[in-house]
């Protein structure tokens, strides 16, 4: 069915200047395939035996040196890409077991003892502890404060030397130009 939305096909994509090694998507970046993947794979095998990059684009149409650069880190990327992804996975299961160990605390009343024996009120009735809901809350803020940079959720918290330095130049000049304009008047 035709909508009217579809880009125009070319009758021929080689005479349109398209390259067949790299396929586009529709905001004109090269999409993954086997032929890539297995060109970018070839790319990093060569650079291992000691290939410049020059030679390596030129062996495996490449368009430059930094177009093979690109298909080697895509290369890395997908072997390391499945193991990180796994490792992530089980850290974040081993975070909710935790995270669930310590609701269970949460949600359990704790009765008072001391020296051995349970603490009663003057009426007779046992004292609740709250220390350990409150140590399981503690908890639980913890696992999931580590959840979170696990998934890196969490905006950067660092400013930079030089941000802080140029925030204090500019406030320096700003109090000068107060001061100047103070004094003119």
């Amino acid at each position: 069915m035709d909508t009217g939305n579809e880009p125009p096909v070319p009758a021929d994509a080689a005479s349109e200047g398209v390259d067949p090694h790299h396929p586009r998507g529709g905001r004109g970046r090269i999409t993954a395939s086997y032929t890539t993947a297995q060109r970018d794979a070839r790319a990093a095998e060569l650079r291992d035996e000691g290939w410049k990059l020059e030679d390596i684009a030129t062996e495996l149409g490449y368009h430059d040196r930094s177009h093979a650069r690109q298909g080697i880190r895509r290369a890395i990327r997908s072997v390391t890409e499945g193991p990180a992804k796994a490792l992530v996975a089980r850290e974040a299961d081993r975070l909710d077991t935790l995270y669930e160990a310590a609701l269970e605390v949460l949600q359990r009343d704790h009765v008072t003892v001391s020296h051995g024996k349970v603490i009663k009120d003057d009426a007779g009735n046992i004292l609740i502890d709250d220390g350990p809901k409150l140590a399981a809350i503690d908890r639980l803020v913890k696992v999931r404060e580590s959840y979170r940079k696990l998934l890196g959720l969490d905006a950067p918290s660092r400013v930079s030397v030089d941000a802080q330095q140029l925030g204090d130049e500019i406030n320096t000049l700003l109090n000068r130009v107060a001061a100047d304009d103070d004094d003119s008047t």
